[in-house]
């Protein structure tokens, strides 16, 4: 199962990568998504029993299967960002509605998720509030008639492409507490909802979103109240690997690209490739790539086989993004002049690389994470 979708993401990505140059970014996201669900790559980012793709002997029915989410991104990325960007945005924004949605609204929800025709986002960062969620102070105030959301989110990707947002406000409690958090599936044309977008180092669809008396029905509260943060990290835990996948698709590109290059370019009468402290590059970027692979395949392995795999997870998260980094910055400089020019994959690589260092936990988390597992 795992080669046959690996081959569907690159028969997509070979035949669209080059789809889009020249769009801003809002058509070329809404482009991606089409792409990938008419390819049915969508399906795999929600659980078979909501209406995604049944993961046969990797994943229970229930939940998405990480190995195979890790796979498309991987694939994904090598061709193009985007591509990788909003496939893996319908699972993370939707999955606090598998977990705490009632069963109507999943069934309201998820099959248009699955099936590409409406976007999802998630909503947890803050101007104040990043790696600490316990510092969220979007507050949500119960009503006769259901919950009034005041406050303002950042960083949010799919803002103002968005179908909806899952929402982390706080309940109860005061800025600085890890409980009194709650999760809410909000509507983005409900009343009150803002957006504000705003570019960033690589294309992507990001910005503001605001919430001004946005009131909600009672029903649109996932799980109990109270357990917003654990939804959030359970989210979380389930989508981190593949952000390490997604950074191996870019070295993996970018290992290429220099290869390619390097063989090509002559200076000084023979191919750049005869260089041996190039040839050191590459052996190192091959041998970095190939671990953060293998800590990869770990990783996903474990959390399928619902293991805690905590460390795991940290110490794919950390080494592949790391290592990605280092490779495309390689890649840059093998390629000299032509690497910052806009229009060359590998500057377009090293820009889109360098995000996934920050999001979903950043490396300083990774290496906290790991050190309290290490010290029990």
């Amino acid at each position: 199962m795992i080669d046959e979708l690996r081959a569907r993401a690159r028969v997509l990505g070979e035949e669209h990568a080059g789809a889009f140059e020249g769009l801003d970014e809002e058509a070329a996201a809404r482009q991606a998504l089409a792409f990938l669900a008419s390819a049915g790559l969508t399906a795999w980012a929600v659980p078979a029993r909501h209406g995604g793709s049944s993961t046969g002997s990797l994943s229970s029915d229930d939940v998405v299967s990480v190995r195979a989410l890790c796979c498309l991104r991987d694939e994904l990325a090598y061709h193009h960002g985007m591509l990788d960007l909003m496939l893996v945005m319908q699972g993370l924004g939707s999955c606090a509605v598998t977990l705490g949605g009632s069963p109507e609204l999943c069934a309201d929800v998820l099959p248009g998720v699955a099936c590409g025709e409406d976007i999802a986002a998630l909503a947890l960062t803050e101007p104040e509030a990043g790696s600490s969620l316990g510092d969220v102070a979007t507050r949500a105030e119960r009503t006769d008639s259901g919950w009034v959301l005041n406050g303002k989110k950042t960083l949010i990707t799919n803002c103002g492409l968005a179908r909806f947002y899952t929402v982390l406000a706080r309940t109860a409690g005061k800025v600085g507490d890890t409980k009194g958090l709650s999760m809410f599936f909000v509507p983005a044309d409900a009343w009150g909802v803002d957006v504000a977008r705003f570019e960033v180092l690589s294309p992507h669809p990001i910005g503001d979103v605001i919430f001004k008396d946005c009131k909600i029905p009672g029903s649109f509260l996932l799980g109990a109240e109270g357990e917003g943060l654990d939804l959030a990290l359970g989210t979380l835990s389930r989508f981190r690997t593949s952000v390490a996948a997604a950074a191996n698709g870019f070295a993996r590109r970018a290992l290429d690209e220099s290869r390619r290059h390097l063989s090509a370019r002559r200076q000084f009468g023979k191919p750049l490739a005869s260089n041996q402290a190039l040839r050191f590059d590459l052996a190192e970027m091959d041998t970095r790539l190939r671990a953060a692979q293998l800590l990869v395949d770990e990783a996903a392995t474990a959390v399928d086989a619902g293991e805690t795999a905590t460390a795991e997870v940290a110490r794919a998260k950390l080494f592949a993004t790391e290592s990605a980094g280092w490779i495309c910055d390689r890649a840059v400089q093998h390629f000299g002049g032509l690497g910052v020019k806009r229009g060359v994959v590998v500057e377009r690589l090293y820009r889109d690389v360098r995000a996934l260092r920050i999001y979903e936990g950043t490396s300083e988390i990774q290496k906290l994470i790991l050190a309290r597992e290490i010290l029990g």
